[in-house]
């Protein structure tokens, strides 16, 4: 145990320096696609392609015995793709020299989810008579990904923001051995229910309600997908950093005049009617205890999605061995739900879990 200690420490010490610079000289993304032949849904629709769009940063190391060490999955958010990572904020601030997740030492691994950026999706041409996916079928398909066409037969590391931190919780007990360590950042480990859930039905329903939407054969995106984004605004919205960026009327319709823009102009109907459905049958609860490897979820008190005041996190991790609950409080450097994608705000405890889970 004290030696875990003092790892722990060098890598705080180590961790807090490398996140004071920002790098973007790691080596150069390289992207790809797999197409998976005859991929079967847990809903037993079939796929005859199904295509897995990454992003890849480093290259694997093996030891003696052919298994990779070095490789790390990370997995983006709902309605988002892997190249999201590749951010200064995040890219800049984790895969550069020195840094945490130094990609000259790592393999990162970014993989578009099923559904999502140029993965396989519903707008492709299926619309909505696209197999109707959900996380099981998504981390499968991940899965498959690493084995069969990456080479990757273990991970070091397995993390994932908002839709990829409930992810990284599947991941943990569907893959026990396959893992070092995991690192759920903004989710929480149990049924999608309350509030979560409902914000989701809006979502969906604010869609589906639209006479323009036609059974998902629009040929302009209806209106219906506008009141969508007002819910989705407010699923991620931070009430402090807010009222600070908007303090008075004008500034604060611009405010959301500019990200209904930004999302109405990224995001497609069906695809989004997808993206929040597949959260349907999300439920960890019931295998927490299969989880082997070192776990740190980490979650913000500012995060309308999962707000600590539900208290569920706080019971839950202790049915995980080696698992490990942090809550950030609220400060200027928090952002609500979005905080999943600062390092510089969570980077300590990362550096202490990858000291906690180092090999002897």
């Amino acid at each position: 145990m004290r030696r875990v200690s003092v790892l722990a420490l060098l890598f705080l010490i180590a961790g807090s320096a490398a996140l004071a610079q920002e790098s973007t000289s790691y080596p150069t993304p390289v992207e790809g696609d797999y197409v998976i032949r005859d991929f079967e849904f847990e809903s037993g629709e079939v796929l005859p392609e199904l295509n897995l769009h990454y992003t890849t940063i480093g290259t694997p190391n093996r030891d003696e015995a052919g298994v990779v060490r070095n490789a790390v999955l990370i997995m983006h958010g709902t309605t988002g793709s892997g190249r999201g990572f590749l951010s200064d904020r995040f890219a800049g601030r984790l895969f550069g020299p020195g840094q945490l997740l130094d990609a000259g030492e790592y393999f990162i691994i970014l993989p578009d989810a099923v559904g999502h950026g140029k993965s396989s999706r519903p707008s492709d041409d299926l619309l909505m008579y696209f197999p109707r996916y959900n996380y099981d079928d998504m981390v499968r398909a991940q899965y498959r990904l690493l084995t069969e066409h990456l080479g990757v037969n273990h991970l070091r590391l397995v993390m994932g923001t908002s839709m990829g931190g409930m992810q990284t919780w599947v991941w943990g007990y569907t893959y026990p051995d396959f893992m070092d360590a995991l690192m759920p950042l903004a989710s929480l480990p149990v049924e999608i229910a309350g509030r979560n859930r409902m914000m989701r039905k809006m979502i969906i329903e604010a869609i589906r309600d639209d006479p323009e939407w036609r059974d998902g054969q629009y040929e302009a995106q209806p209106r219906g997908l506008t009141a969508a984004v007002y819910v989705l605004i407010f699923m991620v919205s931070s009430p402090l950093q807010w009222q600070k960026a908007a303090p008075t009327r004008a500034e604060s319709e611009a405010f959301l005049e500019a990200r209904v823009r930004r999302y109405t102009a990224s995001l497609d109907a069906n695809d989004l009617i997808y993206q929040f459905d597949s959260s349907r049958d999300y439920n960890p609860s019931p295998h927490l205890e299969r989880i082997k490897a070192p776990l740190y979820a980490i979650n913000s008190a500012d995060d309308q999605v999962n707000p600590p005041e539900l208290g569920i996190l706080e019971e839950e991790i202790k049915r995980v061995e080696r698992g490990r609950y942090i809550l950030i409080p609220i400060s200027d450097e928090t952002r609500g739900h979005g905080t999943h994608s600062m390092p510089t705000v969570w980077g300590d405890y990362l550096a202490e879990l990858l000291a906690e889970s180092e090999s002897p």
